[in-house]
């Protein structure tokens, strides 16, 4: 991926990343991933797959009913390089409490720079 190709700076398709687990409004929250992800976008993690955007919204609000009053938190700094890039997460409590789950995401991006795939290891 070259400069001109890139639309996108990596810490806002990562910050559109975590808006979209974040969002409660179910509207606001397909707004995010279109502007987020590409078409054929995929996610996979050692307990859920998503293909499309579809999948995705449908992933986000089963993630929500799952785990209500919680928020998804970047743990440290974002590596990227080429079409790649790699960041650390948590999910906690909104209130502040400890996370119930941590991990690793790693990302290929596509050409104007949204998120093509994300794959997702837990720690």
């Amino acid at each position: 991926m070259t400069q001109t190709e890139k639309t996108t700076s990596i810490e806002q398709v990562v910050d559109g990343y975590f808006a979209m687990w974040n969002e409660l409004d179910a509207a606001r929250c397909r707004e995010v991933i279109a502007a987020t992800w590409s078409y054929d976008a995929r996610y996979v993690d050692p307990m859920f797959t998503a293909d499309g955007r579809d999948g995705l919204d449908a992933l986000v609000q089963g993630v929500h009913q799952q785990f209500p009053g919680h928020e998804f938190r970047l743990v440290g700094a974002i590596d990227a390089h080429h079409d790649c890039a790699r960041w650390g997460w948590e999910l906690a409590p909104v209130d502040g409490g400890a996370p119930v789950a941590a991990g690793v995401d790693f990302a290929l991006l596509a050409a104007d720079g949204r998120l093509q795939s994300v794959t997702g290891f837990f720690q």
